[in-house]
């Protein structure tokens, strides 16, 4: 049996054994995982991150870090951390027993707690993935969502997460490697992606296929992604609408729980070292593989082939073959696609970008059968609707008696006049009585009551339509959490009122600034409490010297630009 083929350890005990320890478990401390741990220890535990036994220790974790490697020299590209907070942390001691369960409360695995640190987050950031910029989705989530203490040790696991959904299309690096030993399947070559697949991808994973002379696995992943990515429900409908075309016999489809930190060529490692866990032999490095984007200053973190060429270099110690990804085009004259540097002169060359696609869809645009299948296109506008269907979120910001309020009820009276979809304002004096009585002013409250706002406006964007939110909202951290939310399920539109704070306190109708200023008012927005202003708002207003009317129908203007209401 080839080597890809033997059955790897997993961290599983016996059932009779779990059924004890989880008795035993009544008693232990607990930690509620996070969506990002909830993935993590699910490949911990099926051997799907082998050779680690557990979260990192602190020795681990520090030559990850910068080295790339385990303190024992293995490749290992990605710090596999359990983030908890200073308080849990307090109470913990080497060799305690920690139960890890998930949002319901059901025990998943015990930790054996060996090391507890702070780590430096920002050298974190700038080693791991590049630069210690908060456009990096990574970079933003170290620093404003997990917790500022990391617990490392070995785990027991007691029984996997439970999948309601695609449960026939999940299995373990055991499972897989069974069903190709059954198979006789010697060589297999993955396919990493976490977006739908066109009739490019089609041809591009055929030629690999073909190059490596072996098996095809189409191994998309369903758990975090980019904030924006649309949904792994549809993703995984447009997988099935598409596996049709593939010859049965020579490729399958298994998803894969995975929570991406779109680090780009250690991305790369890490998910070759993931594949040969699961059986493959070969893996496809895409251009930009695992890429985020733009970072602060408009440029790409990575370069284009910066993946290809880290993988490359350690393409040994990973054992798996790279595959180069080709740049797919369609050539209009032989009406069939070939590599971008394969296209003679002369020829047609026929693409549609990742930003025209989504205009395409957002505008209910035509979208070529050259481009895409025909069924992959009815999900993704099943999905996402022309923006005119869609439900989105008007998200005031700006200081106490900037006009916030006031502008927002007289848009939401003007959209009521248009109809067509619901309209929800969510004030933040409304917000506060009625949604968060009990809370307090401190930055955790204020955090707290805005998270609470952009899940109500997400809810209601979700189901089509329009929620007006008028909220101080200070932080931008804590914006910017809300906009990714509720922009999975529609548009999100910031609109900085950018009243300034001489003229608010000039305002002040309830006295509060006056209050703030003689000190009977704590953590006051603008004079003992920091505002971060939007950087790049979809609109700014300056209502200095402006009616209500005329704002409001500035960002009716905007509304109409962006597609959101018919023009």
């Amino acid at each position: 049996m080839t080597p890809n083929l033997v059955p790897i350890p997993e961290l599983y005990v016996s059932w009779d054994s779990a059924r004890k320890l989880k008795r035993e478990a009544g008693d232990l401390v607990s930690w509620d995982l996070t969506p990002r741990q909830l993935c993590d220890l699910e490949l911990l535990m099926n051997g799907g991150f082998a050779p680690l036994t557990g979260f990192l220790d602190r020795a681990d974790y520090d030559r990850v870090v910068d080295e790339m490697r385990l303190e024992d020299g293995t490749l290992w590209p990605m710090p596999i951390t359990l983030d908890v907070s200073e308080a849990f942390a307090e109470g913990l001691k080497p060799d305690q027993d920690v139960a890890l369960r998930d949002p319901e409360g059901v025990i998943l695995a015990i930790l054996s707690v060996g090391d507890v640190w702070t780590p430096d987050k920002a050298r974190e950031a700038e080693r791991v993935f590049g630069a210690d910029d908060l456009a990096h989705p990574a970079v933003n989530y170290l620093h404003n969502h997990a917790g500022p203490v990391y617990v490392g040790g070995r785990i027991t696991g007691l029984q996997p997460p439970v999948h309601y959904d695609f449960r026939a299309r999940r299995d373990t690096p055991n499972e897989l490697r069974a069903y190709f030993r059954k198979l006789g399947w010697r060589r297999i070559v993955a396919f990493q992606t976490r977006n739908p697949l066109h009739r490019a991808h089609q041809e591009l994973t055929f030629r690999a296929a073909k190059e490596a002379q072996a098996n095809l696995l189409i191994h998309p992943v369903v758990g975090m992604t980019k904030p924006g990515d649309i949904d792994h429900f549809t993703r995984v409908r447009c997988y099935e609408a598409v596996l049709d075309q593939y010859p049965s016999a020579t490729t399958t489809m298994s998803l894969l729980n995975l929570a991406m930190r779109m680090a780009g060529p250690r991305e790369a490692v890490w998910h070759g070292l993931i594949r040969k866990n699961h059986g493959c032999t070969h893996f496809i490095v895409g251009r930009d593989h695992a890429g985020p984007g733009k970072n602060s200053a408009g440029e790409d973190f990575y370069g284009p082939y910066d993946a290809q060429e880290l993988f490359r270099k350690h393409e040994g110690e990973i054992g798996v073959e790279m595959v180069d990804f080709r740049h797919m085009v369609f050539v209009q004259e032989r009406a069939e696609y070939q590599p971008a540097d394969e296209v003679g002169e002369g020829a047609t060359v026929l693409n549609i970008s990742g930003t025209e696609l989504r205009r395409r869809l957002a505008e209910g645009l035509e979208i070529p059968d050259w481009f895409s299948f025909p069924a992959v296109v009815e999900e993704l506008r099943r999905s996402r609707p022309p923006r005119a269907q869609q439900g989105f979120t008007v998200f005031f910001t700006g200081f106490s008696g900037s006009g916030k309020s006031t502008i927002a009820n007289a848009l939401m009276v003007k959209l009521m006049e248009m109809g067509g979809r619901p309209v929800t304002l969510l004030d933040g004096d409304i917000v506060r009585k009625n949604l968060s009585s009990e809370l307090g002013f401190s930055k955790e409250h204020r955090d707290l009551n805005i998270r609470r706002i952009g899940y109500v406006a997400s809810e209601i964007t979700k189901n089509g339509g329009i929620a007006i939110c008028a909220p101080i909202a200070p932080y931008a951290a804590t914006r910017r959490t809300v906009r990714e939310e509720i922009e999975g399920f529609g548009a999100f539109v910031e609109v900085h009122v950018a009243t300034s704070l001489e003229e608010c306190e000039r305002r002040d109708r309830k006295g509060l600034y006056r209050l703030a200023r003689e000190g009977k008012i704590k953590e006051f927005t603008g004079i003992s409490d920091p505002y971060d202003a939007p950087e790049s708002p979809e609109l700014r207003l300056e209502t200095e010297g402006t009616d209500v009317d005329f704002c409001a129908q500035q960002v009716l203007l905007k509304l109409e630009s962006m597609g959101l209401i018919a023009a």
